[in-house]
């Protein structure tokens, strides 16, 4: 009898252990949904100005250069590929310095995307800089951390405002096209920017852009062993475009989610290939100067990526041979 009362007992504790735990992610969940604040969620802004945008200087333009006379650290951020610290400019401003081989690539994935129309963070990137108490690091990037812009939660691949639109179909395309193989949602993010008393916009953006130009995979099987970032020469020798069929483009891409790629047109691909089309070359080399690429890999990285802008525009209908 006293046996059956303790598992009983031990029964009964479980189950109300069970709901109050479902109570307390409820809860949770509910005021995470109450801090979203009310704004016109924006993935991408029809450019008009394509052609004479400067990829150099990229989103933030000139105003928004980091002051680098003096920098003062404020913490280490934590997660992520690559070693990361905060800190504050000669002008007061806040940013992330984002150390290693990311670097470089992030700041030219970013330049690209906001090139034609999409919303990105706001990086630049410094050949060679000492943080007080840390060191000295060569290709530094800086993303800029305004206080008036509010960093909210991740936004998901499967599950966001824009399913089905062309711009989220294009934003697909280039990430086959920049090779970024870490599509996981916690590289994503909502900013808030407030235009108004009442509201503002929610930005969807792609945070961490650094698992890009290299390449996401060459050995079968063993693709997430063979797979580099930051890596010119084996972005410039990866195929692109694999395949059509049925009205469908197949990429050589595999890196997660690959599967969110599944449903990218023929007309989706002509239609982000029209939009990079309009860059120039100076333009694209602008983009890998701006993340201090020697002047061989601004070349390799130049041709490679109108080779994959040329496949968008005349990708066909008709199988590939």
């Amino acid at each position: 009898m006293f046996l059956q009362n303790r598992v009983r007992g031990i029964v009964a504790l479980t189950i109300a252990l069970a709901l109050c735990l479902s109570s307390l992610t409820l809860t949770a969940s509910a005021k995470s949904k109450k801090k979203m604040p009310r704004g016109t969620p924006i993935l991408w802004r029809e450019p008009s100005d394509i052609a004479s945008r400067n990829l150099y200087l990229g989103p933030g333009g000139a105003a928004m250069r980091p002051n680098l006379r003096r920098l003062t650290f404020i913490s280490e951020e934590t997660g992520g590929y690559s070693r990361k610290f905060r800190v504050r400019d000669a002008s007061g401003r806040e940013w992330v310095a984002k150390i290693g081989k990311e670097a470089q690539s992030e700041t030219a994935a970013v330049r690209l995307l906001w090139a034609i129309g999409y919303v990105t963070e706001i990086n630049y990137l410094a050949p060679r800089v000492t943080i007080p108490g840390e060191g000295t690091f060569e290709n530094v990037r800086f993303e800029a951390r305004p206080k008036s812009i509010k960093r909210l939660d991740e936004w998901k691949w499967e599950d966001n405002p824009f399913t089905g639109t062309r711009a989220f179909q294009g934003l697909k395309v280039m990430m086959a096209l920049l090779n970024n193989w870490d599509m996981k949602n916690s590289n994503n993010k909502i900013l808030f920017v407030r235009n108004g008393r009442r509201g503002g916009e929610l930005q969807y953006i792609i945070s961490d852009l650094g698992a890009t130009f290299g390449t996401s995979g060459n050995v079968p099987i063993f693709w997430r062993f063979t797979r580099s970032r930051n890596n010119p020469e084996e972005y410039a020798n990866a195929s692109f475009l694999e395949d059509v069929s049925d009205n469908h483009v197949r990429f050589h891409y595999h890196g997660r989610k690959s599967g969110v790629l599944d449903d990218v047109t023929v007309t989706d691909a002509r239609w982000i290939g029209r939009l990079l089309s309009q860059l120039s070359n100076q333009q694209i080399r602008d983009a890998f100067r701006a993340a201090n690429y020697d002047d061989d890999e601004v070349r390799l990285l130049t041709e490679a990526v109108r080779e994959r802008i040329n496949e968008l525009v005349n990708v066909s209908r008709e199988a590939r041979r």
